[in-house]
């Protein structure tokens, strides 16, 4: 399975469009769809909570007037799973809403009726202030356990349901070591890493105690990661030291 060749085959940002109105959804799936962004639409908090389970979500914009639904407790649940953008969808007159969601932890908010220009103008400066701070969050001392996802070179790594999914979408099955050792590469991308540190990274070494078996899983996951499994450009090898894996890791937290 062919693995993206530059950075440019990132997959593009995953926008959670969560609104009560039909016609508002298609509108926004197509012109945000049309703008290099990927978008999925829903129409309650329920479905948001479920989509935003099932994969890796970039932004969230919501409407904070949801027919039967507190639009502020599920900003607020938003926010407490997970450090994911928020740009708030709000009347004219509701200033109170507009100035608690941001209290929440909102990153923006858009009032309605609203040009999509707009709203893809802001979603694109909150996307752009987000990786900067995940970006100084890299820099800084990892949390794993706020650890999301990671994406590289088109593929993205799901921490949450233990998913891969390939640059064109289709799921690829990983085993316990495989998973384990793939998110420790991508927790320290192009940095050379021994076997021992491997094995401590990835836990292989609660089942396997030889370093060995660090080759063995490299080797299976090149297998399904890389064009040629021989001639690697992901994992590749660093003679007498170890293995690198070479290419950008996003990290979403």
């Amino acid at each position: 399975m062919p693995a993206a060749e530059t950075d440019s085959a990132m997959p593009p940002p995953h926008i959670l469009v969560v609104d009560d109105d039909p016609a508002l959804r298609e509108l926004l799936q197509d012109y945000l769809g049309a703008n290099a962004l990927r978008v999925t639409a829903v129409d309650n908090g329920s479905a948001m909570m479920a989509a935003f389970d099932e994969g890796a979500i970039d932004l969230v914009v919501l409407d904070l007037r949801l027919p039967g639904e507190d639009g502020m407790q599920l900003a607020r649940r938003l926010r407490e799973r997970a450090e994911v953008p928020i740009v708030l969808l709000t009347g004219r007159i509701e200033e109170a809403d507009r100035v608690m969601g941001l209290e929440l932890g909102a990153d923006d908010y858009v009032t309605k009726p609203f040009s999509p220009r707009e709203l893809l103008a802001r979603i694109r400066a909150v996307l752009r202030r987000s990786a900067l701070n995940a970006q100084a969050r890299a820099d800084a001392p990892a949390r794993d356990d706020k650890r999301r996802a990671f994406r590289f070179a088109g593929w993205e790594l799901n921490l949450r349901t233990r998913r891969l999914l390939a640059p064109d979408g289709r799921q690829v099955d990983l085993s316990n070591h495989e998973f384990n050792l793939l998110a420790a590469f991508c927790g320290a991308p192009q940095r050379v890493l021994s076997r021992d540190q491997l094995l401590n990274l990835s836990r292989l070494n609660n089942a396997e105690v030889y370093d060995r078996t660090v080759d063995v899983q490299v080797l299976r996951l090149r297998r399904k990661l890389e064009a040629d499994p021989f001639h690697p450009t992901l994992i590749v090898t660093e003679r007498g030291a170890g293995y690198r894996f070479d290419t950008r890791v996003e990290t979403l937290v």
